[in-house]
């Protein structure tokens, strides 16, 4: 299992994108944490296997149907702590 901590930014609050992220990851089976950060981005934790990471990924980059992203930067790491679901923090 590996970890992804990504930051994606444009016009990602206010626009359900944390709940898209939340579907995407659950359809995808991974586990982690979304949540907005002060300086209008988003914040992903995401964990499971390589391949359905870097699919994941490119939900990042498209977003809900409101979102505008102009940029995810993803950062790979190892797991810590494992989390047992993926939700939203707020």
């Amino acid at each position: 299992m590996q970890e992804i901590r990504a930051v994606v930014a444009g016009k990602v609050q206010g626009v359900a994108y944390r709940y898209f992220t939340q579907d995407a990851a659950s359809d995808l089976e991974l586990t982690g944490w979304v949540r907005n950060r002060r300086d209008g981005t988003v914040e992903v934790c995401a964990q499971g296997t390589a391949d359905v990471l870097k699919e994941f990924v490119e939900h990042l980059h498209e977003g809900s149907l409101m979102a505008k992203v102009e940029s995810v930067s993803v950062d790979w790491h190892t797991v810590k702590t494992v989390y047992d679901d993926f939700s939203i923090k707020h």
